[in-house]
């Protein structure tokens, strides 16, 4: 069975950094695009950033340009999030996904593209 795993959350003070982590278990798999996604509780899920994976290509929500970072690993099926400057308002549940081409075709930046996802990872920012 495939899996994403997440890592690298935890609790930092506004200004400080982070790095979160995702990667395959079990088989790899061919990717078009990876991204990452947070939400708060009562929100809905929101695009923070992807990567395509053949080009290369990125692409951030506003609130986070400038700010974050997302680079696919030298491991198959592996992406991060370098997360820096980081405000109150960023703290959410991030959450890597994958997409295999078995998600809906459309924008990088909809989740419906996205066919796996990881379980999660809690990011607290104190001000």
């Amino acid at each position: 069975q495939v899996q994403l795993v997440s890592s690298g959350g935890g609790l930092v003070q506004a200004g400080g950094s982070l790095r979160l982590s995702c990667a395959a278990s079990g088989r790899t798999f061919s990717t078009y695009a990876m991204a990452w996604f947070r939400r708060t509780p009562g929100e809905e899920r929101e695009f923070v950033a992807a990567i395509s994976w053949s080009a290369g290509s990125t692409y951030y929500a506003d609130s986070v340009k400038g700010r974050f970072t997302i680079s696919r690993g030298s491991a198959k099926n592996t992406v991060y999030l370098q997360m820096n400057s980081l405000k109150p308002e960023d703290a959410a549940v991030y959450y890597c996904a994958a997409d295999r081409g078995l998600g809906t075709s459309g924008s990088v930046y909809a989740s419906l593209r996205y066919d796996i996802w990881g379980q999660g990872t809690q990011v607290t920012v104190s001000s």
